[in-house]
Order: structure tokens, then sequence, then C-alpha cells
């Protein structure tokens, strides 16, 4: 990518009602754009982030046996009613609308009740389960508040997967199985060592503990309690002696945190496929209860979180995984025709998918201002001065590194 062909155009300050770090670095480098409050445009920049960040969180979801689909946002109200999350003093937060014969459909905001009554038209025996099915889909929550730049929002894309088991064994795998690939999903994005599995409360989606994902930050809206060594932490909000006990805690070895909820999974049990007419019959003809596990990542939300933990006092600091490109060739304006010669034999030698090449005729200072924002992992400074040395300038955004290396090197 060029940056001349770029529509959008860094900015030097942040508008004045965004108040998250998020927001205001990723609406200053032009990665998003804000509708309104709780919903945001995803620009060009920005979009190839979202992008590999699904496509991470697809790998894993496909490693431990997904299947992807794609759901409705419109909602059918009678499949609701029969597991009473239609009322509004159950679920708060619905989007609903009427259509022009009168009849009322919800706009998507989960998807636990629909999955299963598609399934009933697939799945009778125990021989076609266990199933898990997955969508990356919108989803609309009416937030009283929106805040958090893009953390807490009105519209998002959400990666939700639905389990379908025998048995409680079977589940209880399967749940430990995704446990470990939300791990390894935070691992790839660049937030491994700061991301905790979480006891926490289930809220309206089940009873009883479920568990969370929380990313230390010092602009988290949680407080959790962490056992950094055995990477385990439990919610304020269910921080007992009782659960302390449960999950093998000590209290003295417990470290309060602000944190960041980046994802979460929930055990279901056959509250929604039984209301729902979804059962099997056993290998006796025996009809019995499926057994359900809900698993949800917001990929919005979770971008974020690398923005609000990752970056530093000049902008963004993207993990290479995730990053729009590897590489940002910054090309200082000069008289020589070297100078732009060799910034476009580099450009095209790196591979244009992997470079974002900073041609545009502004002065250096400027030049070097949007590179920090912009956030690429390594700068590639190519100048007059350097190439009279026979050198090029390449610079670790993270580290801050200088390494002055040769074109072949490079």
């Amino acid at each position: 990518m060029r940056q001349s062909q770029l529509f959008t155009k860094t900015r030097r300050e942040a508008p004045a009602d965004e108040v998250s770090k998020n927001a205001e670095l990723l609406i200053r480098g032009g990665y998003i754009q804000k509708e309104m409050a709780g919903a945001y445009d995803y620009l060009p920049l920005g979009l190839i982030v979202l992008r590999k960040i699904e496509n991470i969180i697809r790998e894993e979801m496909n490693a431990i046996g997904g299947q992807e689909i794609l759901m409705t946002t419109l909602q059918d109200k009678t499949v609701w009613e029969k597991s009473g999350r239609w009322d509004d003093t159950v679920v708060d937060n619905w989007f609903k609308t009427k259509m022009v014969t009168g009849a009322e459909v919800g706009i998507a905001n989960t998807h636990e009740e629909p999955i299963t009554a598609m399934l009933t038209h697939f799945v009778n025996s125990y021989k076609d389960l266990p199933l898990y099915v997955y969508q990356f889909q919108t989803k609309f929550r009416n937030e009283l508040r929106a805040k958090s730049g893009i953390m807490r929002v009105r519209e998002f894309l959400m990666k939700d997967m639905y389990s379908f088991s025998r048995d409680e064994k079977e589940f209880k795998e399967f749940y430990e199985k995704c446990a470990e690939a939300y791990i390894k999903i935070f691992e790839r994005v660049g937030l491994g060592h700061i991301t905790f599995r979480t006891i926490a409360a289930g809220g309206s989606f089940t009873t009883g503990l479920t568990d969370e994902f929380q990313t230390i930050s010092e602009y988290g809206e949680d407080v959790i309690y962490v056992d950094e060594k055995k990477k385990l932490a439990i919610n304020k909000e269910v921080y007992t002696d009782d659960n302390i006990e449960k999950f093998g805690l000590e209290k003295s070895k417990m470290v309060e945190k602000k944190s960041i909820e980046v994802g979460n999974i929930f055990p279901l049990g056959s509250k929604y496929s039984d209301v729902l007419g979804l059962k099997i019959r056993d290998n006796n003809g025996v009809e019995q209860s499926i057994i359900m596990g809900s698993y949800g990542i917001g990929l919005g939300r979770l971008l974020g979180t690398i923005v609000e933990t990752l970056s530093d006092e000049k902008g963004i600091v993207w993990p290479e995984s995730v990053a729009p490109f590897k590489y940002h060739i910054v090309e200082i304006p000069s008289e020589k025709t070297e100078v732009k010669e060799m910034a476009e034999k580099i450009y095209k030698k790196l591979g244009e998918e992997n470079v974002l090449y900073d041609d545009r005729d502004l002065r250096a200072g400027e030049k070097f201002a949007d590179a920090d924002l912009l956030g690429m992992p390594y700068q590639i400074v190519v100048s007059e001065k350097n190439m009279s040395s026979g050198k090029l300038e390449l610079k670790n955004r993270k580290t801050g590194e200088v390494k002055m290396i040769k074109e072949d090197e490079l």
C-alpha cells in the first residue's frame, strides 16, 4: 500500500468526545471512524487488522473441530419466547423492530436460541454428536451507555461458537479444549503474557460460575484477583473464600488487578436444547437431553485491547501477527532521484502486501511521527544520508532499536 493512495489521513488530535486511549489512537491513525456513540467504521488499515484477528480465531476454532456458518441478524420472536429471553426484564439490551406486516423481530444480540432451533432439522441421533458450530457475525446490543471506545459498543463483530454434546463428560472435555484454544488465540495476538483465565458469574446466559478471559490493563472496567504463577484469576463479583478454596488457590498469593474481558465461555447445560425440542435418542432408542456450551470473542474489543495495552506515548505498537503491514518504508524526500528509486525497489522486493510505503511529499518529522502513530513492527528509513553510507536504517517499533544494514541484509 502506497500511503499517498490511502484516502484516510492521520490526525494530530483525537476528537474531543473521545476519552479512551484505543479510540483516540485508532481515529488519529485513520484506522476507524466514529459514526455515532457506540458505532464505528473500520477503514482500510483497521479492516486489515480486524481480518487478521478473525483469521487467527478461525484457525484455532477449526483446529478443535469447529464448523463455520453465518446466521441471520433478524431474530424470530417465537424462538426467543420459548426460552423466556424475549422479555426485556430478562434481557434488557435488545434492539427490536417491526416489519411492515406488524410482526415484531429482534436484531441479533446472541444466537443460542436460533442455532438450537436450526439443529432440530439436522440432529436426532447420538451419532450426530458431538457438534461444534461457530460464526463471525455482527451483533447489536442496546447498551445504556456506550463507552471505552470500540470496547463497549452497540454494534460489533463477534465470534460465537456453540457446542452440542451427548453428556456432561463429553461437554467438559470440549470445554477445556476450547479454553486452551482461547489461550492460544490471545498468545498469537500478542496478549498471552497478560491474559488470564478468570472465574466469573454467568449473567443472563447461564447459572452458576463461568469462565472469562481477562487482560490486565490499567484502563480496564473489571477488577480481578490473579494468581500469576497458576495463570488463573477470580472476578471480584465472585471473589469469595469458598471459590478461592474450590479452585485450589491461596488468598495470600492473589493480586488485585484492573482488567479488560476479551473472551468468555459458558456451560449451558440443557437449558436451551430442552425448551426448543433439540434431543437425541441413544443407542437403545431412549430420548435424552443435549448438553450445550457457548464461547464468545468480540473482535473489535480484542483489537481495542491490543491498542490499550501495547501502545506507548508515540502511538500504536502492533504485534507482527495482526499488524496491517510488517514494514513501513519512510522515504525522506530528496532532490536525488536515487532515494526514490531505492525506496521503490525495496517496496517491490519486500512484497507490496507486506509494506506500507510512505511516498508522500512531507517533511521528515511529519513522516516519523506518522510512522510511530501507525505502529508497524519495523520502519525502514530511506534517505540521502543513509544511502551515502551504503546502508539503510531499520527501526524496531516495539524496542526502539535501530540498526544500519545493507540492502541485501534486509
